[in-house]
């Protein structure tokens, strides 16, 4: 049986950190309707921030000038779809960036865990990239029962 798209909603946004708490905001009122429980609604939001804020910290390193993309599908399954996606500089091993504790951002205070709280929050983490030409993660999160 095909699933039916109920509603979705796409957004573009400057590439800074102060539109990282404005992406989880956005993302909490799409999903909010969808009768979400409090604690998958902040797993959510936290899944979306490490998205957003990959793009912003290492896609464009800095880079003003960069655009991030977050856009959400909900489906009459219960299933939502939510993809962050960049123009920013791509990730050469997406394998190896997937590794718990890896980071390219010795200097800062950065983790490298990003990749593994987004899966641990969604039931499902994409990731595709081409180097100079930017990143997209798909993350899926069944609702409910």
């Amino acid at each position: 049986m095909k699933r039916t798209v109920t509603n979705e909603m796409k957004l573009r946004f400057s590439a800074i950190s102060e539109n990282e708490s404005f992406a989880r905001v956005v993302i909490s009122g799409f999903v909010m309707r969808l009768g979400v429980t409090p604690g998958t609604l902040a797993d959510i939001k936290t899944a979306v921030s490490e998205a957003v804020t990959n793009s912003i910290v290492h896609a464009y390193k800095g880079h003003k000038d960069g655009k991030v993309e977050l856009s959400a599908k909900s489906y009459d399954d219960g299933t939502v779809i939510i993809t962050v996606a960049d123009k920013g500089c791509g990730i050469p091993d997406i394998e190896l960036a997937r590794e718990p504790f890896y980071t390219t951002d010795r200097e800062s205070e950065r983790s490298g865990m990003g990749f593994a709280i987004m899966e641990s929050f969604m039931n499902r983490v994409r990731v595709s990239s081409v180097p100079d030409k930017g990143t997209r993660v798909v993350m899926t999160k069944k609702l409910g029962g």
